[in-house]
C-alpha cells in the first residue's frame, strides 16, 4: 500500500518502512533540484506535478513496464515515473524527469536523441562522465558509427552501456558548441530526416560535427563504419 508526499513539483508514492519512505527528504531534495535545473536549460513551464512512484526491486518496475524485464526505472508520459529505491540501488536524479520535461518541447522519434539529452543532464554514466566512455570504447574499438545511431533500428542492437554515455556525450558537445537554443530547434525537428535536420539547424553535417567532437576528445573520427559489435539492450532508463 503506497502513501504520497507532495512537494512543490512533485507527488512521491512510496511504502511506509521502506528505504524511500526512511530518505523522502533526501529525495524531495534531489529531485526539486534536478527539476529546476532542467525546467530553466529548457525553458519549460511543466504543467501540473511529477508522480514519482518509488518501488522496491527492479522486478516490480518490469512488471510495471508489462515485460516483466526487471528494470531500474522507466518513465511515462505525460507525468509518471517508476523507479527503484531500496538499499542497493537508487534510482533518482533527472533522468526520466527530464524526459517528461523535455517531452512538453517534443517527443523525437529517435532514441538516440531522446536519450541523450536525458544523459546530458546524468552527465555521468556508471560515476564516470560521458565523454570518458565515448574514449574508452574508441581506444577499444568499441565505438559504433555514430551516424547510424540515429536509426531505432541500429540503435537497439547495441547494449545502453554504450548508446546512453555516446548519446550524451554528443549532446554535451552539440549544446556547448552550438548553443541551447540551436539544439532545441533540433530537438523539436522531427518529421523530417535527421541528417538534414542537423544541417538545418547547426549548418554543417553531421559526419563534420562528429569528427569535430571526436576530435574533442583528442580522438580522430573511425575510418570504418564496421567499428563496434551489437551488444545486449541494458535497463530502460
Amino acid at each position: 500500500m503506497y502513501r504520497t508526499y507532495e512537494s512543490e513539483h512533485y507527488i512521491f508514492h512510496y511504502r511506509p518502512e521502506s528505504a524511500a519512505g526512511h530518505d523522502l527528504k533526501r529525495i524531495r531534495d534531489c529531485q526539486e533540484s534536478c527539476f529546476a535545473k532542467i525546467a530553466e536549460a529548457l525553458h519549460v513551464v511543466f504543467p501540473g506535478k511529477i508522480h514519482y512512484w518509488l518501488c522496491d526491486t527492479p522486478e516490480e518496475v518490469g512488471r510495471i513496464y508489462g515485460d516483466n524485464e526487471p528494470c531500474n526505472g522507466f518513465a511515462s508520459v505525460p507525468d509518471q515515473v517508476y523507479a527503484v529505491y531500496n538499499d542497493d540501488i537508487h534510482c533518482i536524479g533527472p533522468h526520466e524527469d527530464a524526459h517528461l520535461i523535455s517531452y512538453q518541447i517534443h517527443r523525437p522519434d529517435s532514441a538516440f536523441v531522446r536519450e541523450g539529452l536525458a544523459m546530458y543532464f546524468d552527465e555521468t554514466w556508471w560515476g564516470r562522465p560521458n565523454e570518458d566512455w565515448v574514449k574508452e570504447f574508441h581506444s577499444e574499438a568499441r565505438l559504433p558509427d555514430i551516424r547510424d545511431l540515429f536509426s531505432d533500428e541500429v540503435f537497439h542492437q547495441y547494449s545502453d552501456a554504450v548508446t546512453y554515455p555516446v548519446a550524451g556525450a554528443l549532446t554535451r558537445y552539440l549544446i556547448t558548441t552550438y548553443g541551447m537554443d540551436a539544439y532545441l530547434q533540433f530537438y523539436r525537428s522531427g518529421g523530417q530526416p535527421w541528417l538534414d535536420s542537423v544541417r538545418e539547424c547547426f549548418g554543417t553535417d553531421l559526419h563534420s560535427i562528429i569528427e569535430a567532437f571526436l576530435n574533442s576528445l583528442g580522438r580522430q573520427i573511425p575510418d570504418s563504419r564496421e567499428i563496434g559489435q551489437p551488444g545486449v539492450s541494458g535497463e530502460r532508463t
